[in-house]
């Protein structure tokens, strides 16, 4: 698995953003990943989404999708300032919300079923 952290709010999770205009959440996802960590991917399965309440409030929705890195290399731009690949319990342990562990989960399954 692959954790990115973000100095922002000081903590590790998966890569993810906000859509611009007229993008699609599929594009989205490939372009977040790909600014956040300098690798292009191909989308795979989807997982399980989660919501929250940011710090204002508002709920969020993040969509997860399994990815498989096609090139590029690593790299981090001002959203975050380290990224890690990790078996999962070292994931499991880094991971800064409780809800990001479902997720987790579920793409560990995904990668023992192939």
């Amino acid at each position: 698995m692959l954790l990115v952290h973000r100095p922002a709010y000081d903590d590790w999770s998966f890569p993810k953003g906000k859509l611009d205009r007229g993008e699609t959440e599929e594009e989205c996802a490939l372009r977040e990943v790909e600014e956040e960590t300098g690798l292009r991917c191909t989308l795979g399965r989807e997982l399980d989404s989660t919501t929250y309440r940011d710090g204002k409030g508002r709920r969020k929705r993040v969509r997860y999708w399994l990815m498989e890195v096609d090139t590029g290399e690593l790299r981090f731009d001002n959203e975050t300032d380290d990224a890690r690949w990790l078996i999962f319990d070292e994931a499991a342990r880094l991971l800064s919300y409780p809800r990001d562990i479902g997720v987790l989960e579920q793409a560990s399954d995904a990668g023992e079923a192939g």
